[in-house]
């Protein structure tokens, strides 16, 4: 069992920053791979991020390369999404997921999913 408790979201103009986290508990934080994954209303849940168990890898959507960074600190059981240079188009709740158990970008290969943290960019 793993339990997900995203913060950090809220309201934020174009070009505005903003830094998620997602505080995990359970299992061994070290031993799975971490998401996040977003939905606007009336939109599918879409992927956002994802990384690797040791934070050696990330794989991110084309929607937000260049742009949002994931990272997580094992020693904390916690990880980030760091979103620079936000559009009125990341408007949406976010989520934080883990493990995955297949493909990052498809939302039935993670197991637990957190609550979620709203997130709404303004022009």
């Amino acid at each position: 069992q793993v339990q997900l408790a995203e913060s950090g979201g809220g309201l934020a103009q174009t070009g505005d920053s903003l830094r998620l986290s997602c505080a995990a508990s359970g299992r061994a934080f070290n031993s799975y791979s971490m998401g996040w994954f977003r939905q606007a209303p009336g939109k599918e849940r879409e992927f956002v991020a994802g990384i690797t168990r040791e934070g050696d890898m990330a794989l991110y959507a084309d929607s937000v390369k260049g742009r949002f960074i994931i990272s997580r600190d094992n020693a904390k059981n916690m990880v980030y999404l760091q979103m620079n240079s936000l559009k009125v188009e990341d408007t949406a709740v976010y989520y934080c997921t883990g493990p995955a158990s297949g493909n990052y970008d498809n939302p039935e290969s993670w197991d637990y999913w957190g609550p979620g943290t709203q997130v709404t960019v303004s022009s």
